[in-house]
């Protein structure tokens, strides 16, 4: 297998890539695109960093390529739906880095709590001063992390070694893993309201960006400080710039921005805030760590060339093409119903069940199993999850995923259902193949008949006359049009769920008008 490296990689990481006499390794470095177009084509593999673009150009040029390894986390470049379309599987190494990050983010708190920067650079200007910098302790201060991942985690760890009182915000991983960090679990409210200290480690999307906002900021503490070692972005920039000018901020220490390098007029006036602690995207920049990755993706490598699983795969990898033949039709079934579960899930999930009935019972359906698991967990988690690393982080959240099959079906020749469960609540979803079309059947114990569409609303509510009028017409007034409306109910005058497709998103305004005006016990804009 010939194996061409194209950024600035770690050596010592690469050692059993050269061991290796199937494998011939050329370090290619600097050339143009135009120079890489040229030769990829004579590759079976590429190594990269964030230095090298992969994109649809360079795919095409790549006649014999069989993987793209990303030394690193991030794949923003790497075309991964064009690579998968030319039968190329995607590798990263997002776990190389773990405890790099979350020594950064250490540093960066002690660095600001000790005034470090600041004393050192009075020192070397010659000056001799003591009292400008009296420091804070970390000791019995409060730590709030958001995101109890594989950073998040580290993170609380240290800061219990330093004797602090950590609690964490993380609503997609289960009781146990708190209480196997002895971390206390709360609601982000309650995190922003006793935190001394809050500290960032999520991923950047829709559900993360612009998290912290300045609402959040006026319901801290005074003093508060501010760590982000995750993304750019989730902090809004502008509500830490007002928090630190007004003083609400005791200081706050950025690895990441929004834009890097940060060219706006507000990110250049908060990392030229005095009370800013900051460092250009460091966190996975030591030379352990740079050969962690390095060794990561070189064992995926080799485990390709083995025929072994594949860790880190970010694109689909390859099944038994009979055993897909059988399972093809509820593979887009079992996926859509993971996607949409999630939205709903509850806080903290302890288990997740996959119950197979009727005649797709008869098949071996752990590929739908983690299909469908890979889909429900993939808006939860810092990595990207697919059905190789699926099972693998779901165990590393605490949650325990559990299968069952029985051939009996009542109502359905064929249905999937999934099963949620946290100690405070449980939420069901099932779904059947009809003439070729994914639909839902049932959410929680309504009987529902829905096709699942882009944009989406869920509400529960108490049926009353003229409820269905007020949602619509609030939803007219915000031009949001209806496609289509399925109501499920238990009873005459009861409890009712209503899902309609809509147009296009609803805003937060308009939900909480509709909550306001029909009491609604639940609601929940969901987007496939």
């Amino acid at each position: 297998m010939k194996v061409i490296i194209t950024d600035e990689i770690s050596e010592a990481g690469l050692q059993t890539l050269h061991e290796d006499e199937r494998i011939e390794v050329d370090v290619k470095l600097g050339m143009t695109v135009s120079e890489l177009h040229q030769v990829i084509g004579g590759y079976d593999a590429i190594i990269t960093r964030s230095g090298t673009t992969v994109d649809a150009a360079l795919v095409d040029c790549a006649t014999n390529l069989k993987m793209v390894a990303r030394a690193g986390v991030g794949i923003d470049n790497v075309d991964v739906d064009y690579a998968s379309s030319k039968g190329i599987i995607v590798v990263n190494a997002p776990l190389g880095n773990t405890n790099s990050a979350a020594e950064h983010t250490m540093a960066l708190l002690l660095s600001l709590c000790r005034n470090v920067p600041v004393a050192n650079a009075s020192l070397k200007s010659g000056a001799w001063q003591r009292a400008p910098f009296t420091g804070r302790e970390l000791k019995h201060k409060t730590l709030g992390v958001i995101g109890l991942g594989k950073v998040g985690g580290r993170v609380a760890l240290r800061g219990k070694a330093f004797e602090m009182d950590v609690i964490a915000y993380d609503p997609y991983i289960s009781e146990k893993r708190g209480t196997d960090l002895g971390v206390k679990l709360v609601s982000l409210e309650e995190l922003i309201r006793y935190a001394d200290i809050l500290t960032v480690h999520t991923p950047l999307n829709d559900e993360t960006r612009g998290m912290i906002t300045a609402d959040h900021f006026s319901q801290m503490k005074d003093d508060i400080i501010v760590i982000n070692c995750a993304r750019g972005g989730i902090i809004e920039e502008q509500a830490m710039l007002q928090a630190l000018e007004s003083g609400k901020a005791a200081g706050a220490g950025f690895d990441v921005w929004s834009a890097e390098p940060p060219a706006s007029e507000t990110l250049k006036a908060l990392i030229a805030h005095p009370k800013m602690v900051v460092t250009p995207h460091l966190g996975a920049n030591t030379f352990e760590a740079q050969k962690n990755v390095a060794v990561d993706v070189s064992r995926e490598i080799i485990n390709y060339i083995d025929g072994k699983p594949l860790e880190n795969a970010v694109n689909i990898p390859k099944f038994d093409p009979d055993l897909m033949e059988q399972m093809k039709p509820f593979v887009e079934l079992v996926g859509k119903l993971g996607e949409f579960i999630s939205q709903l899930a509850p806080a903290n999930p302890e288990k997740i069940t996959f119950e197979y009935n009727g005649k797709l019972a008869r098949f071996d359906c752990a590929p739908l199993t983690v299909c469908g698991l890979a889909a429900l967990l993939n808006r939860q988690t810092e990595v990207d999850v697919n059905m190789v690393n699926a099972r693998l982080t779901a165990r590393n959240m605490g949650i325990a995923v559990e299968e069952t099959r029985t051939t009996e079906s009542n109502s359905f020749s064929n249905l999937v259902t999934i099963t949620l469960s946290s100690a405070a609540s449980t939420r069901t979803i099932a779904g059947t193949m009809f003439d070729g079309t994914a639909k839902i059947v049932k959410m929680r114990d309504y009987t529902t008949d829905f096709q699942p569409e882009t944009h989406m609303l869920v509400i529960n509510y108490e049926d009353r006359p003229g409820m269905l009028g007020k949602i619509g017409t609030i939803l007219g007034e915000a031009n949001v049009n209806i496609g289509n409306m399925n109501l499920g109910r238990r009873e005459k005058a009861g409890e009712a769920m209503v899902v309609f497709s809509v147009d296009t998103p609803v805003d937060d305004a308009t939900l909480e008008k509709i909550t306001t005006a029909c009491d609604a016990l639940f609601i929940k804009a969901i987007r496939m």
